[in-house]
């Protein structure tokens, strides 16, 4: 599914309020999982599917379709919503997160779950991963593009920095990263635990093309994406400054809710500000 731009921005917000109201009871009935980094996240995932990825429901294993890695793999609730959203996974599957036996499990399966690309959860593997497929497409002579999903706290690890000396080295211009920077991780302020700035000098100096956005303004989201695709010769990173738990004010901002689901009284206060008073 793709939107023209201005049908994207009349949209989007609705879409990506849905798709918050699905997280969070998703979340409620397993108990556990991620809520903040799914929230984070939403306007930038929703906008890179409804808006610029090119991919089939009906056909998940298309060959023109686009790639998404979801490198922070903890926010799984959110990928499965979208996928939901766009016609891949049955509404249905979604109250079995995290479950025996379900094809939605805690971090990403692409043996199990329609629509998902790569299995991820290991943190700082993604951007390899997305290197290798983006590679391949080019070898294969496809106009086809990459996409992945990173966390700040995520660009601690070691691997991230080697895999971006490769996508530069290698000029792999049809891959574009998406840095969720929201600030924090599971132990707290991602600048106390080890700092990564300055972030944007750091993957220019690694050969990479960098846009620095607000991740929950889709004008700046769709811009982005357009820009990406416009650059020659090396690969491009969105830096997105977002706030962990957006959409509801008792999650913003908040690192307890990094890996944990919302109770009973949360759920009903979150699904009131978003709108939603059904459980």
């Amino acid at each position: 599914m793709q939107w023209s731009r201005e049908e994207a921005l009349k949209r989007l917000p609705e879409e990506a309020r849905q798709i918050r109201i699905e997280i969070l009871k998703m979340l409620h009935q397993s108990g556990s999982g991620h809520t903040g980094g799914s929230l984070s996240a939403t306007d930038l995932v929703t906008a890179l599917f409804f808006t610029e990825l090119r991919h089939k429901p009906e056909d998940s294993n298309w060959e023109g379709r686009d790639r998404f890695v979801l490198s922070k793999g903890h926010a799984a609730p959110l990928y499965y919503a979208v996928l939901s959203r766009l016609g891949y996974i049955k509404a249905e599957e979604l109250c079995r997160l995290r479950k025996m036996c379900c094809m939605l499990q805690g971090h990403p399966d692409s043996k199990s779950t329609p629509g998902v690309e790569i299995s991820t959860g290991s943190l700082g593997q993604g951007l390899s991963i997305a290197n290798g497929i983006a590679l391949g497409l080019r070898l294969n002579k496809s106009d086809a593009r990459t996409y992945v999903l990173l966390g700040d706290g995520e660009v601690q690890e070691g691997m991230v920095w080697e895999a971006a000396m490769t996508s530069a080295h290698y000029k792999i211009d049809n891959l574009c990263a998406i840095l969720d920077r929201n600030g924090l991780q599971i132990d707290g302020a991602v600048e106390e635990i080890m700092s990564i700035e300055p972030l944007a000098d750091k993957w220019k100096a690694f050969g990479w093309h960098v846009i620095n956005i607000d991740g929950h303004r889709f004008e700046e989201i769709l811009d982005a994406f357009e820009a990406a695709k416009e650059v020659n010769g090396k690969p491009t990173i969105i830096i997105a400054k977002t706030v962990k738990g957006k959409g509801v004010s008792i999650f913003e901002n908040k690192v307890k809710y990094h890996g944990a689901a919302p109770n009973d009284e949360e759920l009903e206060q979150a699904l009131k500000e978003l709108g939603h008073k059904k459980l």
